[in-house]
């Protein structure tokens, strides 16, 4: 699929080759460099305390107020998703409890798709709830109207996840925004899944989270989160209470994260071919009842994706017939040579993880139909990759 995601003529790929970058006519190496420090000097006390009233306008002032490499993965993954402003944090997980502890006190209601990722649920159910936040969850494929019905007069914060986690259900992110905005409210997305594919300030979101562990860094080695907005009050709002709460990410690992986003448009394209491919193959075997891809026809939601989503990327669900159990699903896993069994993904290698009992749900039944096993493609060969499946399918009972 084309790069409908354009900015003055250029395409993703010239982007990532290029933000965050000195430029062409500058002497030196290509990468930036890494800046590790944590005292920061200045030339007198004045100076200092000129700096510190500008703390947030990327001055430095100490270590964890971020540098050099920091500043440029935060341009960086400004650029992938549209908006103005970045904060790194050490990870996924963290970019998704700083903007929740950001916006929500004591007497607050949050609303949180029932799909959501496992530990966002955590949170919302553990720390939130001790500290006086309630969670309401609400089904993923709620309408404009169901969300307007649930926000309440103390409903600060309205989370969507799209698609949602082991299930792929696409929300109607635009919909949920404009009833959330009606009501004062903040609208929030993990955007992992899509990246790039999906703009979330075109569609009416405030706050974006990204696991960058995933596809920015690409290569498995790299922990990392990011807070990104498109307005100097809620990054006043998000920067200060990472800030108050100590984030702070490793320049190592930013620069980890600068080296993979510069790959990480081929990358996605041609995972996301591989991912199609292997997920039609599952789709015409006869032990699946369906397969969780959006970008896939027979997707509930499909039109929903291709309204809102330039692209997909390469993470997927499959549903195994009903008569097929637990251990049937475990030996089918098990004896996969390209497969690893992990619960990350985007990077290079490709990934089966049984997911049948990650899955929790309060407002809307898990029922799927069947055991289920979450897929990742890599960057193997698909045939490769599809001769393993196929081995792999004939430890089913017949």
């Amino acid at each position: 699929m084309a790069d409908k995601n354009t900015t003055h003529g250029q395409g993703f790929a010239t982007r990532m080759s290029h933000a965050g970058r000195a430029g062409t006519r500058v002497h030196g190496f290509v990468n930036p460099a890494v800046h590790r420090g944590s005292t920061v000097l200045h030339p007198n006390a004045e100076s200092r305390r000129a700096f510190q009233k500008d703390k947030w306008n990327r001055v430095m002032t100490y270590g964890t107020a971020g540098g050099p490499t920091q500043y440029a993965l935060e341009d960086v993954v400004a650029e992938i998703e549209g908006g103005t402003r970045c904060v790194l944090v050490g990870t996924g997980l963290a970019a998704v409890t700083v903007p929740l502890m950001a916006y929500l006190k004591t007497g607050d209601h949050c609303l949180m798709p029932d799909s959501a990722y496992g530990p966002a649920r955590n949170v919302c159910n553990g720390l939130l709830k001790d500290w006086g936040v309630e969670t309401t969850y609400y089904d993923p494929l709620i309408d404009e109207a169901g969300i307007r019905a649930l926000i309440r007069p103390n409903t600060k914060v309205v989370y969507t996840e799209s698609p949602g986690s082991h299930t792929f259900e696409v929300q109607d992110v635009p919909a949920i925004a404009r009833a959330a905005h009606a009501a004062g409210c903040v609208v929030m997305m993990d955007n992992t899944w899509g990246i790039h594919h999906f703009m979330p300030f075109q569609h009416g979101v405030d706050v974006s989270i990204q696991a960058l562990t995933k596809y920015v860094g690409g290569h498995s080695d790299v922990l990392l989160g990011s807070i990104t907005v498109n307005s100097e009050k809620d990054y006043e709002v998000v920067r200060g209470a990472a800030s108050q709460m100590g984030h702070f990410a490793a320049p190592d690992d930013c620069w980890l994260a600068l080296r993979g986003a510069r790959t990480m448009p081929i990358r996605l394209k041609q995972q996301e071919k591989s991912g199609l491919e292997v997920a039609r193959w599952f789709e015409n075997r006869p032990e699946v009842l369906s397969v969780l891809h959006p970008a896939l026809p027979s997707h509930p939601q499909h039109a929903l994706w291709k309204r809102d989503f330039s692209g997909a990327c390469s993470l997927f669900g499959v549903v195994f017939k009903p008569h097929y159990t637990e251990a049937d699903i475990f030996n089918f896993v098990d004896a996969l040579k390209l497969f690893g069994i992990g619960a990350s993904w985007g990077g290079f290698e490709s990934l089966a993880l049984p997911t049948t009992g990650f899955i929790t749900r309060t407002a809307t039944s898990p029922d799927l139909g069947g055991f289920t096993v979450r897929i990742h493609i890599g960057l193997e060969d698909v045939g490769d990759l599809i001769a393993d499946l196929t081995q792999g399918l004939a430890t089913l009972p017949k």
